[in-house]
């Protein structure tokens, strides 16, 4: 009985602290601007009520949207369900009308006059704040006409831009558009290094990293990484969170999405936290806490 009461008092004396050394996740409201209502999840399994109330339950209280095609967008904007579960819709023109326009946009004409008839007409929710997310498996492509038309546009008329690519191409987007408000899906692809981004970040005052499928952001146990850690703590006004609802396994899976970004959230001081959580979108988009 002694022995047991031993290995009683070992196991508290080593496994307690550990257990009481555990963060709380963060508990305040989130702003995801990487999300997509596109054409397979509203004609298909996830219908408006259903992707409302996955935000609600999530604590989603603000959005970036951009869908393909625009409609989801719209859908989301017009809806007063929108509003009576306490969302607000920051609606981007995508430019994408299917899939065949992922490879070819940035020298297609046609998307820039779609863009500017978007433009012109806006949404419910008011006019459209950025443009995107667009994609650029190769970075040479940041040249192409339609590409620095469009980064140009953005610069001028204040919009932001939602782009996934690769470090290179950042660079040839901001030579077309030094001042651009450039939101950097997913903070890279492929995994740039953390050296890199800091670089970048440096670089370009206006650039901002989304946080969705960044590799090596956490540990296999879902907290933060040292070396995100200590980015996030050298850039706390940089960084924001996103879902990246671009197949509808995302939707399936989208409050296990924010419960995963609450638990890194809750390794940084709440300061912190709270800005890539909600303070650095709602500053951007002009958008008052819930």
């Amino acid at each position: 009985m002694k022995a047991l009461k031993a290995i009683g008092w070992l196991w508290l004396a080593f496994v307690w602290p550990a257990l009481a050394a555990e963060p709380a996740p963060y508990a305040g409201p989130l702003f995801d601007t990487h999300l997509h209502y596109n054409v397979e999840a509203a004609e298909g399994p996830h219908p408006l009520a259903d992707v409302l109330a996955r935000m609600e339950r999530a604590g989603v209280r603000a959005i970036v949207a951009n869908s393909r095609p625009n409609d989801g967008t719209k859908a989301l904007a017009a809806s007063p369900a929108t509003k009576a579960a306490g969302v607000t819709v920051v609606p981007f023109v995508r430019l994408y009308r299917n899939r065949a326009d992922y490879d070819n946009w940035f020298r297609d004409p046609s998307i820039e006059t779609m863009v500017q008839t978007e433009l012109a007409a806006g949404t419910s929710a008011g006019p459209y704040r950025g443009l995107g997310e667009f994609h650029l498996y190769d970075s040479a492509n940041a040249n192409g006409p339609v590409a620095k038309s469009l980064m140009r546009l953005a610069e001028q008329r204040g919009l932001a831009v939602l782009a996934h690519v690769d470090d290179t191409a950042i660079q040839l987007l901001f030579g077309h558009a030094p001042k651009a408000r450039l939101i950097w899906a997913h903070t890279g692809i492929n995994g740039v290094p953390v050296a890199r981004v800091r670089e970048l970040l440096n670089a370009h005052p206006t650039l901002m990293g989304e946080l969705s499928y960044r590799p090596g952001l956490t540990d296999g146990s879902g907290h933060l990484s040292p070396e995100w850690k200590a980015l996030f703590t050298e850039f706390p006004d940089r960084f924001m969170i996103g879902s990246d609802t671009w197949v509808n396994q995302r939707w399936e899976a989208y409050e296990s999405l924010m419960a995963d970004a609450r638990r890194w959230l809750g390794d940084l001081d709440a300061v912190t936290a709270q800005r890539i959580a909600w303070g650095n979108a709602a500053s951007l988009f002009a958008v008052a806490r819930p």
